[in-house]
């Protein structure tokens, strides 16, 4: 009897050793290349920007449909061409890794975008939530969201006064 409970004494002492799979944190490899993307989308990095990308990531921003990598910097470009300035607040993101049930290792990043429109100096502050999930080292898919209403509706507001001047001038 005292072997048996020796025995089950040992087991029990082994298995609560065996270090446990972290399925959640807030420091990683992913995060830090997540971070970097972050970076590299602030300074205008294009091609840092794709490098942290798979070859064929599928790429989703408001929408259910997907882009690829290029289209996706190619949008980034043009939506970034009345801006003055942008990027994320510091202090205001957090990044998160999770590791599914199935296994899926998905970095999150919840932030606040800030940009200065060229034309009218109007500042926009937007909160955002972007989704990647990495295979080895790369993300190989990305969920965005954001409201970008504010800022389309100041473009076609600029769009408008220029149409109202152009057609007093003639």
């Amino acid at each position: 009897m005292r072997k048996l409970i020796l025995i089950t004494c040992i087991i029990a002492v082994f298995t609560a050793c065996e270090e446990k799979e972290n399925r959640y944190t807030q420091s990683s490899a992913e995060i830090d290349t997540y971070k970097a993307l972050i970076a590299d989308y602030e300074s205008g990095n294009w091609e840092g920007y794709k490098s942290h990308y798979a070859e064929n990531a599928y790429v989703f921003r408001n929408s259910t449909d997907s882009i690829s990598v290029q289209e996706s910097v190619d949008v980034n470009k043009e939506s970034l061409m009345s801006m003055s300035s942008y990027g994320f607040i510091d202090e205001e993101g957090d990044v998160e890794m999770v590791v599914t049930d199935k296994g899926e290792t998905w970095v999150n990043f919840w932030g606040t975008w800030e940009g200065t429109m060229k034309d009218s100096d109007r500042n926009f502050r937007i909160p955002v939530h972007i989704t990647a999930q990495f295979e080895d080292g790369k993300i190989v898919k990305s969920h965005g969201y954001w409201d970008n209403a504010p800022i389309m509706m100041a473009q076609m507001e600029m769009e408008e006064a220029k149409k109202m001047v152009d057609s007093t001038d003639m």
